[in-house]
């Protein structure tokens, strides 16, 4: 019997046809003389026919199923349009964080050895500067003015005529769909393989566990997370901001959109919400449409959900999905349920409470190993309380990495024909099935007096009402590190004078002493900005500060 066909792009079609007048994505444009912003739209059916030509010209062009094109396109309906017609086509789209710097960007690119690039002019320029690099690549699209390289334009393919009997290639649940790359957080990124299974199961879990219904209109302050709207009879509207800077966020823009288009679910990471909550505070704004708010990447501080719970709709909440690249969802928990019961714990150092998991998900926590775990059968379980790392399981987990592929033996165990994914996170399972997240492994300190866990550490020091953010880092080799905090203050907080530091430094060291989570801490720094990850600028890069730390001196 032929296996089922499963293919994302498939979920617009069937949207078309439900709502083919409903707004399927806007994007911003200019203002008009009166002030107001413009904007341009595409319907579903328009979308689907989009996408559908797009889809058509590259098959003609000859590109095969499952080649590799690398897709550098600025949030937009450009954007969107491509990547349905990837799916449609059956081809890979290889998606990797403009702002993750050239250097890596160039390596990332090199070891996924892509068939082609569809990507803007600048793009296209690194590429030829950098020909030998990528020996693969011979479909190439331009999505802009094309300069002195050859290859199509996305204008050319538009203009065409959709070919007679063109249908979506058929794929399988197994087939690649994409490859997603890491932050490269805790490590050079990796590239994800995502078959069409995953994202198919992905867009059924979001929809159900968070009740999305067709007709809600989102604010895609992620671009890759606006890519399920279409899967769900959802509008999506693009803003104005800079998708890899988000903590430097306009929120006007932000509020703009949202009052435009009556948004009614939006998903950020936490340091946009901390942006926008705060100027909503500052200048008496509200969200009275927005009703359901979603944030990650990073655990999202209790000042971010109080806020933004404050300024958008009475019945709304915040929500907080958890997962990594390689597994989404895996548990998610509302802000109404952090502030009325894991707050205090949170506060007191019992790490970041996520959540109950999905319903497609199987999780465990596991002894804490560097080394690689090949079955199940060597992976010891903990019982609830004890910290450990958690691994986990089900349709949205992809099986492999197809870049950087000797992380497989470090994040795949075997379990008969499936797999479990070690997440890297460090945590245990309360006697309600929810996991309390204390930080990522490579983070942990081993002390001579034992391990130390970042997220339990830091909310202590977090707790002083100058400070923003903190980051515990270990000095020395591993077994004999030596615990120090580096403080982020907030920036009216911050000293300014060597006595105001002084006294600063004296109250955070008091407060690290009288407890016994922070109280091996010797050494306690001010950093104005701690740094972060590309895709959230909420994820603290630890491992650099370690360098800086080493180099401050007595």
């Amino acid at each position: 019997m032929e296996a089922q066909r499963v293919n994302v792009g498939l979920r617009l079609a069937q949207t078309a046809a439900a709502d083919p007048e409903g707004i399927a994505v806007v994007e911003p444009g200019r203002r008009g003389r009166d002030g107001k912003r413009t904007y341009r739209s595409l319907t579903f059916a328009q979308l689907d026919a989009e996408s559908d030509l797009l889809a058509d010209g590259l098959c003609t062009m000859g590109v095969p199923q499952g080649a590799r094109l690398v897709l550098m396109v600025r949030p937009s309906i450009d954007f969107i349009s491509l990547v349905f017609a990837l799916f449609k086509a059956g081809m890979v789209s290889v998606l990797i964080d403009p702002g993750s710097g050239r250097r890596s960007l160039i390596q990332c690119l090199r070891e996924v050895q892509p068939d082609g690039f569809v990507a803007i002019p600048l793009a296209h320029a690194i590429r030829c500067v950098l020909r030998r690099c990528f020996p693969r690549a011979r479909w190439n699209v331009t999505v802009g003015k094309r300069w002195f390289w050859g290859g199509a334009t996305i204008g050319q393919l538009r203009r065409r005529q959709l070919s007679s009997g063109f249908a979506p290639r058929a794929t399988r649940a197994e087939d690649p769909a994409a490859i997603i790359f890491t932050t490269g957080s805790t490590g050079p990124p990796k590239g994800v393989l995502y078959r069409h299974g995953n994202f198919d199961r992905q867009v059924t879990e979001l929809r159900d566990f968070y009740g999305i219904a067709p007709g809600e209109i989102d604010l895609a302050c992620f671009p890759l997370f606006g890519l399920f709207n279409c899967a769900m009879g959802v509008t999506t509207v693009i803003p104005v901001m800079d998708a890899t800077r988000p903590a430097e966020v306009d929120p006007r823009n932000i509020l703009e959109a949202a009052h435009d288009w009556q948004i009614t679910q939006s998903f950020g990471s936490p340091a946009l919400w901390n942006v926008v909550g705060r100027y909503c505070e500052a200048q008496g704004e509200s969200l009275p449409t927005l009703q359901r708010v979603l944030s990650a990447g990073a655990p999202v501080p209790p000042h971010v959900l109080q806020r933004m719970k404050r300024v958008i709709h009475s019945e709304g909440d915040v929500h907080t999905p958890y997962g990594a690249t390689e597994s989404l969802p895996v548990a998610s928990i509302a802000a109404s349920e952090v502030l009325a019961d894991t707050v205090e714990r949170s506060a007191e150092g019992a790490g970041t409470c996520v959540g109950h998991r999905f319903p497609g998900i199987e999780w465990k926590v596991i002894r804490i190993d560097d080394g690689p775990i090949a079955t199940r059968a060597e992976a010891v379980e903990l019982p609830p309380g004890e910290v450990g790392e958690l691994m986990v399981r089900g349709p949205v987990v992809t099986t492999e990495y197809v870049t950087r592929c000797e992380a497989n033996a470090l994040h795949k165990v075997r379990d008969g024909d499936l797999f479990w994914h070690r997440i890297g996170d460090l945590g245990y399972l309360d006697d309600q099935d929810r996991f309390w997240f204390c930080g990522r492994k490579s983070h942990r300190l081993q002390t001579a007096d034992g391990p130390m866990y970042t997220i339990p550490c830091e909310a202590i020091l977090n707790g002083h009402p100058a400070v923003y953010r903190s980051a515990l880092i270990g000095l020395g080799p591993a077994g004999q590190h030596v615990p120090v905090m580096v403080v982020e203050p907030w920036p009216e907080h911050y000293p300014r004078s060597a006595a105001q530091r002084q006294r600063l430094l004296a109250e955070l060291q008091q407060r690290a002493a009288s407890h016994p989570r922070t109280r091996a801490v010797q050494r306690i720094l001010l950093r104005r900005r701690l740094p972060v990850d590309i895709r959230h600028n909420a994820k603290i890069f630890r491992e650099k500060l370690v360098p800086w730390a080493e180099r401050q001196g007595g």
